[in-house]
């Protein structure tokens, strides 16, 4: 059994996103081997307190030690909104591998987990063992017919000063040339980031972050009706301006029975949602929509085993809630993108190219149109989707995978049946 050491900015078991994500990877990685996983010290209490409750764990947390590690609040209080974070996850980075190097934690693998993008470094190369990085994601940059008409000038500038300073990052930053060389494997998000860091082919992997552990049965019969759902922070990058309009194209083709019957439901908040309210409005649909700001864990699930279909026209390079719906068994319809796009099952049909704005609106209308009124598509659909989760996106399918990727870089090589497990979003593209 080896001893993985583990670098982890967010780690909470309560959270999704980045925080859960940190904690579902610490303890798959403890399923196989012993950790050393260190991570922020606000992170400490969350975690001790989950440990406490959830005792079922405990021949995993018999393989975790957690230690912590983060700089005075002096000189952190600074640290607000998502560039100055940025800014500070750099500094914690760097300043944690010299804390370690003082340390000398006993270690066969250093790994660099999460809270990562490819245009931020690690520092774990100083170290002097054998390191994994990632998964590392990869956001493309907004298509500027999907921000600057729909969301101002503001914000199509700064998605795009943003895609400049990831541009200088890519060409001037001396550690990220040394990072992606040093790596022993990188696990990259999507297809994206081994071209921007000019991976050779036998050192990375494409696992996404994202996976869940619900999961109930792909015969669960679904109640009569069409609900619609989607979930997310209401920022540009998440692009429910297109779900809203996109169901809105879809409901209005109805005839009033079908009308009746039909819905769209959104779960969450962000500066977005007064502007989504008034586009809701526009559409005439605020009859058929029910936002919701906030909803405990399980109502949340209640909503995926009700739902019909996900709705979730993103622009990002990820998404935790397409991995939560297909294990609903709920088919998700998204962009033909490096995040999403390239999560769907291979046979899926439920992708829509970026074409023009509204060309886009009308893709995602009649996808849902079709599967409104073609029961046996449908059901396909939502066969691929449960398919998908069960084979790809459980955590257990992680754990395994990663035993695979530290029992390949010990031997200086990532073995064939690695690879097989984690490079199969490739085929889809």
């Amino acid at each position: 059994m080896k001893t993985i050491l583990v670098t982890a900015y967010a780690v909470n078991p309560y959270k999704g996103s980045e925080d859960g994500m940190g904690w579902n990877f610490i303890m798959q990685i403890a399923r196989y081997q012993k950790v050393i996983a260190i991570t922020r010290i606000n992170n400490g209490p969350h975690i001790e307190k989950y440990k406490a409750a959830n005792p079922e764990y405990q021949k995993q947390y018999d393989n975790i030690r957690f230690v912590y590690f983060d700089w005075p609040y002096i000189f952190r209080f600074w640290k607000k909104g998502p560039l100055l974070s940025m800014i500070y996850f750099y500094g914690w980075q760097f300043t944690l591998a010299i804390w370690l190097l003082f340390k000398r934690f006993q270690f066969d693998i250093a790994h660099n987990l999460n809270f990562h993008n490819d245009w931020t470094p690690s520092f774990l190369w100083m170290l002097g063992k054998p390191f994994v990085w990632g998964p590392i994601g990869h956001h493309p940059q907004i298509p500027k017919q999907f921000i600057q008409p729909i969301y101002g000038n503001k914000e199509y500038k700064k998605d795009q000063r943003l895609w400049k300073l990831k541009n200088a990052f890519w060409k001037f930053d001396p550690f990220l040339k040394i990072t992606a060389a040093r790596a022993a494997h990188v696990l990259c998000m999507n297809s994206q980031p081994p071209h921007k860091l000019h991976l050779n082919e036998n050192r990375y992997s494409i696992v996404p972050s994202v996976s869940s552990e619900d999961i109930i049965s792909n015969s669960t019969v679904k109640p009569a009706g069409f609900t619609v759902l989607s979930a997310g922070r209401f920022v540009p990058l998440k692009g429910f301006d297109l779900t809203i309009r996109s169901f809105a194209k879809f409901y209005h083709q109805l005839d009033v029975t079908a009308q009746q019957n039909s819905k769209l439901i959104l779960v969450g908040t962000g500066p977005a949602l007064p502007l989504l309210k008034s586009m809701a409005e526009e559409e005439k649909i605020t009859d058929v929509l029910q936002i919701i700001e906030w909803i405990p864990r399980d109502q949340l699930k209640i909503l995926y085993e009700t739902a019909h279909l996900f709705l979730f026209p993103s622009h990002e390079g990820a998404g935790m809630v397409v991995a939560e719906a297909m294990s609903y068994g709920v088919p998700v319809l998204c962009i033909d993108n490096a995040g999403p796009g390239e999560f769907q099952h291979p046979l899926s049909v439920l992708k829509v190219p970026y074409l023009s704005y509204n060309d886009t609106v009308i893709g995602l209308a009649d996808k849902m149109a079709a599967l409104h009124a073609n029961k046996d598509l449908y059901n396909r659909e939502r066969k691929l989707a449960f398919e998908r989760f069960d084979t790809y996106f459980r955590w257990q399918v992680k754990g395994e995978a990663l035993k695979r990727v530290y029992d390949g870089v010990a031997s200086n090589e990532v073995s064939n049946s690695a690879k097989a497990v984690l490079t199969n979003l490739q085929k889809i593209s």
